[in-house]
C-alpha cells in the first residue's frame, strides 16, 4: 500500500547514507534529512521509502508539501496525501490522527522548508496519537519537534572518474545525448572536472548534464570555470550555494531570451503546468502565445522543468530562482493576478460545464489543479473580493464531491464575511457552502445557511438561483431525518421552475433530492418512475453525477422488491459513474447498496468484500 511518485531516471549511490538512515528509522520515529537546496533531499527519501515498502503493515505514504506557502492548507495536503477524504467538521489534523491511530505506516513529508514551524507541531500531533506511525521528513532546517533525529544529506562525491556524482552525470548524459561518447580521457577528465566544480551538488549536476545536446563536456567545464570567478565572496555566497547558484545561473543564461521570461512567469504556478495554462497566463508582451509551447519543451529539455504524464512540474529551487528574476522584472504582481485569474475562469468554466459530457473532465481538472485554485483564491480575496465569491461558489460544487470538504468550507466562509452585496454569485456561494456543512454534518449550520441562500433567492427572483436554495434547503431537511419536508421543497421548486435543464442545471439537482425522499416517504412506484426520467435527462446530456443517483435509487428499490440481481446491476453501474467522478460519499454509498444486493442472493463472503 502506498502512493510513492513514480521516478523513471535512475538512483545513483548514497549506499552509505541509504544505511545510516534506514538505521536511523529503526531507532526514531521522526527522521529528517536537512540539506541544501538541490542537494538530493527528496530523491533520497524516495528511494528510502521505495525500500521500506513491505517493511511497514499499512503501507509507505508520500505528501509533497512544495507548493504550500502557509499552514492553512498542511493537514489537507497530508489527508489527501495518505488518501483520507474525511466528511466531518473536525479539524483535518484531529481526523488524520484518528486514522492514523490505530495504522503502522512510514509517512513522508517532503519539502518541509517553507513552514518549518507548522509541520514540527503537526508532526508532533499526529505522533501523540499514533504509536504505529513514522514520519521522514526533508526540509532544509530541523522540524525542532522532541525526538528528531536529523541527518544532513551531503553532496555526491565528486572528482574521481568511479564517483557518484560522475556516474550521474554519465548515467544522465546516455540519456541527454545517447550518441555521445564520454570515454575518451578529454571527455573523461572534463566530466570530473564539471563534478568536482559543482561540488558533487545533483541539481546542478543535472542541469549541466543537460548542456550535452549542444556542447562538449570540454565547453562545459570552460564556461563554469569563468562563472565561477564572478561568485568567489565565501561570505556571500557559501561554497555549495555558490555551485549551484553558478549552474542554475549559467542555465540561465543559455536560455534564450523568451525561454528566460517564460521560466520567471512559470514561478507562479504551483502544481503541474499544462501548454494551456501556461499560454494563458504566460504570454504577453514579447512572448506570443504560440512560442509557449516550444519554450516549454526546451525549457523541459534542459531540465529547468521534469515533464510529467500532464504537462510540466518546476523543482522548488528552480522556482525560487525563476521567482527572483519575476521580481526583478517587476512582473510579480501582475502574473500572480493573470494566474489567479485564469483560474478563476477555470473554475467558472467548470461550473458552466457540469450539465454535460465534458463532466467528468471538468472534475479531473478542478482536482489536478486544486494547489492552483486555492493560490488563485488566496490572491482574489485580498485583490478582487467579488471574483473571489464567484469562483468559490463554483469551486466549491467539486471540491465538495472531491472529499475537500474543509477547503470547501474554509474558503466559501472566508469570501461570504466580506462586506459583498447581494448578487447571484452570494446565493450560490451560500448553496455551496449550505451543501458542504450537509455534507459534514453540521445540520443546524446548513439549515441556518439555506434559510439565508432562500432569502438571497427570493430578492433576485431568478429561476436557477430559487432552485439552487431549494436543493440547499431539501438536502438538509432530507439528511436530517425530514424527507417529507425535503419533498415538498424540491417538488415546489421543481412545479414552479419547469424549464429545461439545460437553462437551469439545477433541476436536476432538485430531482435527485425528489427521488431520495420518495424512496424514504416508501412511494417506491413513484420512485421508480422518478428515477427512470431523471435517468434519460442525464443520458440525454451525457452526464454522470445524478445518472448515477438514479442508479442508485434504482438499485435500492429492487433490492427492496425482492429483485437482487437487477439491485446488483444498478449498484455496479452506479459505482462506475462515481468512480469516474472519484467522488467519495457517492462511492460509499454505492459500495454499501452492491453489498447488500450480493448478500441478498446468498453470497455473504462476496457481500463482505463489496463492502
Amino acid at each position: 500500500m502506498g502512493n510513492l511518485p513514480v521516478v523513471t531516471t535512475s538512483f545513483v549511490g548514497r549506499t552509505s547514507e541509504l544505511v545510516s538512515i534506514e538505521r536511523a528509522l529503526r531507532d526514531h520515529r521522526l527522521v529528517t534529512l536537512t540539506g541544501s537546496g538541490g542537494v538530493g533531499k527528496s530523491r533520497l527519501a524516495l528511494r528510502i521509502a521505495e525500500r521500506a515498502q513491505g517493511r511497514y503493515t499499512d503501507g509507505v505514504w508520500w505528501a509533497d508539501l512544495s507548493h504550500l506557502h502557509d499552514d492553512q492548507l498542511l493537514a489537507t495536503t497530508v489527508c489527501d496525501g495518505v488518501g483520507l477524504l474525511d466528511h466531518s467538521p473536525r479539524r483535518p489534523v484531529a481526523a488524520l490522527g484518528e486514522w492514523l491511530s490505530a495504522k503502522e505506516l512510514l509517512l513522508v513529508l517532503d519539502c518541509c522548508e517553507r513552514i518549518v514551524g507548522p509541520c514540527g507541531r503537526l508532526v508532533t500531533e499526529l505522533l501523540a496519537a499514533a504509536p504505529g506511525l513514522t514520519v521522514l521528513a526533508t526540509s532544509r532546517e530541523p522540524l525542532g519537534s522532541a525526538g528528531e533525529r536529523c541527518v544532513e544529506v551531503p553532496p555526491l562525491s565528486a572528482g574521481d572518474d568511479g564517483d557518484e556524482a560522475v556516474r550521474l552525470f554519465r548515467e544522465r548524459a546516455a540519456v541527454v545525448a545517447p550518441d555521445l561518447s564520454l570515454d575518451d580521457p578529454a571527455s573523461a577528465a572534463a566530466v570530473a572536472e564539471i563534478c568536482r566544480r559543482l561540488d558533487g551538488i545533483p541539481l546542478a549536476v543535472e542541469l549541466a548534464c543537460a548542456q550535452l545536446r549542444e556542447r562538449s563536456a570540454q565547453e562545459i567545464t570552460g564556461r563554469l570555470a569563468s562563472r565561477a570567478e564572478d561568485l568567489t565572496d565565501d561570505t556571500v555566497w557559501p561554497r555549495r550555494h555558490r555551485a549551484l547558484r553558478t549552474t542554475i545561473g549559467w542555465s540561465h543564461e543559455l536560455c534564450a531570451p523568451l525561454e528566460r521570461l517564460l521560466w520567471a512567469r512559470l514561478s507562479v504556478f504551483r502544481g503541474v503546468i499544462t501548454a494551456p495554462d501556461a499560454e494563458a497566463v504566460c504570454a504577453g508582451g514579447p512572448l506570443d502565445a504560440e512560442a509557449v509551447a516550444p519554450a516549454l519543451e526546451r525549457l523541459a529539455d534542459q531540465s529547468v522543468l521534469r515533464r510529467t504524464g500532464d504537462g510540466y512540474r518546476m523543482l522548488d529551487t528552480l522556482r525560487e530562482y525563476g521567482s527572483m528574476w519575476l521580481a526583478e522584472l517587476a512582473e510579480d504582481a501582475l502574473l500572480a493576478d493573470r494566474h489567479a485569474r485564469h483560474f478563476a475562469h477555470v473554475a467558472v468554466q467548470a461550473y458552466a460545464g457540469w450539465l454535460g459530457p465534458s463532466q467528468v473532465l471538468w472534475y479531473h481538472r478542478i482536482a489536478d489543479t486544486h494547489a492552483d485554485l486555492c493560490a488563485a483564491l488566496d490572491h482574489l480575496l485580498a485583490e478582487d473580493p467579488e471574483m473571489a465569491m464567484e469562483m468559490a461558489g463554483c469551486a466549491g460544487l467539486f471540491w465538495s464531491c472531491c472529499g475537500h470538504l474543509h477547503q470547501a468550507r474554509t474558503y466559501l466562509e472566508r469570501v461570504l464575511a466580506l462586506p459583498l452585496s447581494a448578487g447571484p454569485h452570494r446565493t450560490r456561494a451560500l448553496w455551496a457552502l449550505g451543501i458542504t456543512l450537509t455534507l459534514q454534518g453540521d445540520h443546524e449550520a446548513a439549515r441556518r445557511t439555506g434559510e439565508e441562500c432562500e432569502q438571497a433567492a427570493r430578492r433576485e427572483e431568478a429561476p436557477e438561483s430559487v432552485l439552487l436554495a431549494a436543493h440547499s434547503v431539501s438536502f438538509t431537511c432530507l439528511m436530517m431525518g425530514r424527507p417529507l419536508t425535503a419533498y415538498s421543497v424540491s417538488d415546489r421548486a421543481l412545479k414552479d421552475h419547469p424549464g429545461d435543464p439545460a437553462d437551469t442545471p439545477s433541476q436536476l439537482r432538485c430531482r435527485v433530492i425528489r427521488l431520495f425522499a420518495l424512496s424514504a416517504l416508501g412511494r417506491l412506484d413513484e420512485a421508480y418512475e422518478e428515477a427512470m426520467r431523471l435517468q434519460r435527462i442525464s443520458l440525454r446530456f451525457g452526464e454522470h453525477w445524478a445518472r448515477a443517483y438514479a442508479d442508485h435509487q434504482l438499485a435500492l428499490i429492487h433490492l427492496l422488491q425482492g429483485r437482487p440481481r437487477h439491485a446488483e446491476s444498478h449498484a455496479r453501474a452506479m459505482l462506475a459513474s462515481k468512480h469516474e467522478l472519484h467522488d467519495s460519499l457517492g462511492i460509499a454509498l454505492g459500495l454499501d447498496l452492491l453489498a447488500g444486493a450480493i448478500a441478498a442472493q446468498g453470497n455473504g463472503v462476496a457481500a463482505a468484500r463489496a463492502s
